[in-house]
């Protein structure tokens, strides 16, 4: 189990396949300039809940590994966890789909018509 440290204070567990997989996607978009929010859900050992971090340039950001591996890269995943980074709610851990699996497609909400 990872561990991703958000400005030395905020802390999540993270599965080391999982955090590799989010590094890839938040050094992408930060390299491009792009900040954006991450959230993700807290375990009930901390309270449960949920937290938000804005995530940006000036960040500091740990991304620290139990295993001294680095895991096969599943390209779906990494466009499925960019997708949401891209969206307003901002990046968010999703499950990881099938190795070529069809990348998500945005939703456009159609509001009824009353």
């Amino acid at each position: 189990m990872g561990k991703f440290i958000y400005e030395g204070t905020v802390k999540s567990d993270i599965e080391d396949r999982a955090l590799t997989h989010l590094q890839l996607v938040m050094t992408a978009k930060l390299r491009r300039g792009e900040p954006f929010s991450f959230s993700w859900r807290d375990d009930m050992g901390v309270g449960g809940g949920r937290t938000t971090v804005w995530v940006h340039a000036g960040s500091s950001l740990v991304f620290k590994y139990s295993g001294s591996r680095q895991p096969q890269i599943n390209r779906a995943w990494i466009e499925a966890l960019a997708f949401t980074a891209n969206a307003p709610g901002g990046l968010r851990l999703v499950s990881e789909p099938a190795e070529g699996a069809a990348p998500p497609v945005e939703r456009i909400e159609v509001p009824a018509q009353a």
